[in-house]
């Protein structure tokens, strides 16, 4: 059985800059999303031993710090490739049609996204979803890696509101940074997501 592994980025570290310095890039990805799949492996490894010893007294605990790690790890491999240098405007295409259909206008869309990312009780993400049983774009915040979301949602852009993606280079001020991320945005990589997830039957 495979073991989960830390995705190469896509781009060198300093790419983004000046929106997200190298340094933090190389620690957010090197570090901490190195440390969610370091922590989905140890987990799976800890489960199995539960199996075998027929042991679950813990059980409770051990999937709650899977699903925290594994949905550390998947978030963190979207948002890689969300960015991108040659980054920003607006989408086009399906995509585009179906922000305007669902939110109104792409300025509303990017407010509420953006909002909802800034305002982010502690540690979370700001995301653009695909709810397939009504099939439409939702915008949800998730706490931490794994929650206040539809059970039923895809997530296609994710903004990281975590300290550690913008701390020491925005300080507090995280609207900031937000902004900055709307500038690097690859449209390319979340309408070819849209596409993926909405050709699938709903």
């Amino acid at each position: 059985m495979a073991d989960y592994t830390l995705p190469d980025m896509p781009y060198d570290y300093g790419a983004l800059e000046p929106a997200i310095t190298g340094e933090i890039l190389e620690l957010h990805h090197a570090r901490h999303h190195a440390a969610y799949v370091k922590g989905a492996n140890d987990t799976l490894e800890r489960l199995a031993e539960a199996r075998e010893g027929g042991d679950f007294g813990n059980l409770v605990g051990l999937e709650k710090t899977f699903a925290f790690n594994l949905s550390g790890h998947v978030l963190h491999s979207i948002f890689w490739e969300n960015l991108s240098p040659d980054g920003g405007d607006r989408p086009d295409g399906a995509l585009r049609a179906a922000i305007d259909e669902h939110f109104g206008t792409f300025e509303a869309f990017q407010k509420q996204l953006t909002t909802a990312t800034a305002s982010v009780q502690g540690s979370g993400w700001g995301v653009l979803a695909w709810e397939p049983l009504s099939r439409r774009l939702v915008v949800e915040q998730i706490y931490d890696h794994h929650g206040n979301v539809g059970m039923n949602t895809t997530p296609i852009l994710v903004f990281d509101a975590w300290e550690h993606a913008y701390y020491l280079q925005y300080r507090n001020v995280r609207p900031d940074y937000v902004e900055k991320l709307w500038g690097i945005v690859n449209w390319a990589d979340v309408a070819r997501r849209f596409a993926d997830v909405t050709s699938q039957a709903g």
